[in-house]
């Protein structure tokens, strides 16, 4: 009986965390491919000034985040976890179809970007709710004393998409000529989306609603929705600078390797897809591993640990990689880099979903993630500029140095505020 009740949580966390890993695919194929989405929607003379402005658009679905908390996150909080996530799939999948099947530039002309754009601005607006329908849904389905555990598995259903694109990327590379993989091989990871769309929506309806959420007497209305939130505010923007940390070192490690990689330390496309991959590999195992022991120790010592560990590190492992640029000092940096963001975001993201008042959850939780990745999806975009500004390859460990203060900043001010977080999860049932 035991063993049929863990086979359904099991199942439960793949159906939960499917349309998440629908979704970072795609944003990690647009990093991924960003030279020549370049190329296709952004012509320009001048590389950078292409570059620049495909990861300005990529930067832009970030903008409407927010947006997409705002809106959908009363929703959730108010019909219920299971429509939401439906809806959020849906959304998501038109902008991800929007992506993969506009014509280039020489083709259509100024629409082309166009398109690109409304294509990143609905993946964003359903991104807005998408990550906390899910870590709210796994936490309220979670056994007592393992919320840290289960919810873990939000992030790291994200790195089994790092695997997958960088796996398709790598393939893609070896079997398609330069020029047909620039012309049009990039949109096959993206036509592969777009293919299992279908599947996604079958495994997600046959979701149920969470107890915890069934049970609660009062759903309140989008009025009483905001209300809460605007007064419970220092703890909407105390979680957006504690997910800065997550957002920022996330989106450098993975969609911005490939570019960095190839365009600043000019290693071959092939092995910096190798290192993405790995890096997706390596997160995937700290993150349960860092949540089930938050989950024995309490989110607090864990997250200032970390924070500490990127702010005195990430900048140093950068200046020496880019000294002496080579496939193994970026395996070895991208790899400590993983542990700390993934030994972070184990703690971290059920921490969010502690501090947050439980009748705003989703909206709470959604809002302060997706402000946070509205500066820290534009990671891409700062990176190449401050690399171009300061003349110095190791710019982006400043940057990740710059968003692990604000967590560590966020942990103080929220565990002295909430001290629901600042202690131990509730003990596991025998």
């Amino acid at each position: 009986m035991e063993t049929t009740a863990q086979q359904s949580k099991v199942a439960t966390v793949f159906r939960v965390t499917s349309g998440n890993f629908l979704e970072m695919f795609d944003f990690f194929l647009y990093g991924f491919y960003a030279k020549y989405i370049a190329g296709a929607f952004f012509p320009n003379d001048s590389e950078f000034a292409s570059l620049m402005l495909t990861l300005v658009v990529f930067g832009a679905g970030f903008l409407m985040r927010p947006l997409g908390a705002l809106v959908l996150g009363p929703y959730v909080d108010r019909i219920g976890r299971r429509k939401g996530l439906i809806v959020t799939l849906s959304i998501m999948a038109l902008g991800t179809v929007l992506i993969a099947f506009v014509p280039g530039y020489q083709t259509i002309g100024i629409a082309a970007p166009l398109l690109v754009l409304a294509g990143r601005l609905l993946q964003g607006f359903s991104a807005g709710v998408e990550l906390g329908g899910v870590s709210v849904y796994l936490s309220e389905m979670a056994p007592p004393g393992h919320k840290g555990f289960y919810v873990a598995w939000q992030s790291a259903s994200q790195q089994v998409a790092t695997v997958a694109a960088a796996g398709l990327g790598f393939a893609l590379g070896h079997m398609l000529a330069p020029e047909t993989l620039s012309s049009w091989g990039w949109r096959i990871p993206f036509w592969i989306g777009c293919a299992i769309v279908p599947f996604l929506f079958v495994i997600r309806r046959s979701l149920a609603e969470t107890e915890e959420f069934a049970r609660r007497p009062h759903h309140p209305g989008a009025a009483e929705i905001y209300r809460t939130l605007a007064a419970n505010w220092p703890i909407v923007v105390g979680g957006m600078a504690m997910v800065m940390m997550t957002t920022v070192s996330f989106y450098l490690i993975t969609a911005y390797t490939p570019t960095f990689g190839e365009h600043e330390l000019k290693l071959d496309r092939g092995d910096v897809l190798v290192v993405t991959a790995a890096v997706g590999v390596s997160n995937f195992f700290w993150l349960p591993v860092w949540g089930a022991i938050s989950d024995r120790t309490g989110r607090k010592p864990i997250l200032i640990a970390f924070t500490v560990l990127t702010l005195v590190t990430a900048y140093p492992a950068l200046k020496w990689l880019t000294a002496q640029p080579s496939f193994l000092r970026l395996l070895e940096v991208e790899l400590w880099l993983s542990f700390l963001y993934a030994s972070y975001n184990g703690a971290m993201v059920v921490a969010l979903t502690e501090v947050v008042p439980a009748e705003v959850r989703a909206s709470g939780f959604s809002l302060a993630y997706s402000l946070a990745t509205t500066l820290g999806g534009f990671s891409l975009a700062i990176s190449t500029w401050a690399i171009q500004a300061t003349g110095d390859k190791a710019a982006p460990g400043l940057w990740m140095s710059f968003a692990a203060l604000c967590g560590l900043l966020a942990t103080l001010f929220l565990f002295r505020k909430k001290a629901v977080a600042e202690a131990p999860a509730e003990p596991a049932r025998a």
